[in-house]
């Protein structure tokens, strides 16, 4: 089922560079081979800055929901991405 212009939504394009992040961040399993993807902490940043801008340039245009739902996106996934980059420098092991 395709996508009508009338659905689109903040709410899913949070969800979409969020997931970007995600696999980036090594926490999505590649369906053909059962295993995650090698962490690439710079190109999750990418997303994540990405993420940051879209708040910086739509403060105050949100609904309440919106905002809650980016506030918190943002929220985990610096969590994450510390995580993964202090992973990355201690040597462990991708997606580990």
């Amino acid at each position: 089922m395709a996508v009508q212009p009338g659905d689109v939504s903040v709410d899913m394009l949070v969800r979409s560079l969020a997931a970007s992040a995600a696999v980036h961040l090594g926490d999505v399993v590649d369906r053909a081979t059962g295993a995650k993807a090698t962490p690439n902490p710079a190109a999750a940043a990418q997303m994540i800055d990405l993420l940051a801008l879209l708040e910086r340039k739509t403060q105050g245009n949100l609904d309440e929901a919106e905002s809650q739902v980016l506030a918190e996106t943002l929220r985990v996934l610096r969590a994450r991405l510390l995580e993964v980059r202090q992973r990355v420098a201690a040597g462990a092991a991708p997606g580990a």
